[in-house]
């Protein structure tokens, strides 16, 4: 055996797979990684990244713990808050970056000044969205820019900024609650938890669904997904 080019012949010597070079029988060793798959709740102005040149607080502050290095999938806006999918599964991270822009999300936003029935009518059809006024406790009642609840593509995201903004409604705060089948539920800020196994089988046949669809019915209205104000 050979530790970094050296010859090993004591009884006991001692490698890290991890940072040495070893090679056993004319092969080189190589450590096998095990499969993480992370859900956590991004707090807002953090940079979905595990660094940023720009000094911002990054996920690397939120991640202490995990004995293995994940990467984020997807994008969630410096100042928006909630759920992040992170794993170190290449293929399937690759795999949910090409879906991204035609899989369900689900955010709560809240606009400036309150939609009107016609407004929200609006906002449906021209981002591809339902909307619904948020009832959760979190929301609040009765206050003058209320929450909504909306669903749509991650392709829709920034139309819908748009949209609302020429409405005179700009989004003053953007959670994203759910991605696919995956769920915030009662996550709390700055925390994380493993993916459970029917959670992960879920989102595989879910990307494997998508895969099989012809491309116009891929490119249709994500939503008949729904946008909700929920109070």
């Amino acid at each position: 055996m050979r530790v970094n080019g050296h010859i090993v012949s004591k009884l006991g010597a001692k490698a890290d797979a991890r940072r040495d070079r070893i090679e056993a029988a004319g092969h080189v060793v190589e450590l096998q990684e095990q499969s993480a798959y992370i859900l956590l709740h991004k707090p807002p102005r953090v940079v979905a990244t595990l660094a940023d040149p720009e000094g911002r607080r990054s996920l690397r502050e939120l991640l202490r713990g995990i004995p293995v290095r994940v990467f984020p999938v997807g994008r969630l806006d410096y100042a928006a808050g909630g759920l992040l999918f992170l794993t170190n599964d290449g293929e399937l991270a690759n795999r949910l970056l090409k879906l991204s822009g035609r899989l369900p999300q689900t955010y709560w936003v809240k606009v400036k000044g309150r939609l009107s029935d016609d407004e929200q009518a609006r906002v449906a059809a021209q981002a591809h969205a339902r909307v619904e006024p948020l009832r959760a406790p979190q929301a609040g009642r009765g206050g003058p820019n209320p929450w909504y609840e909306m669903k749509f593509s991650d392709a829709r995201r920034d139309l819908l900024r748009k949209v609302l903004f020429k409405m005179g409604h700009p989004v003053e705060k953007l959670r994203r609650v759910g991605l696919a089948n995956l769920e915030l539920d009662d996550l709390p800020e700055g925390s994380y938890r493993p993916l459970q196994p029917q959670e992960l089988k879920k989102l595989i046949q879910a990307l494997d669904r998508n895969e099989k669809l012809p491309n116009s019915r891929r490119a249709a209205h994500p939503g008949k997904i729904q946008l909700e104000n929920k109070g």
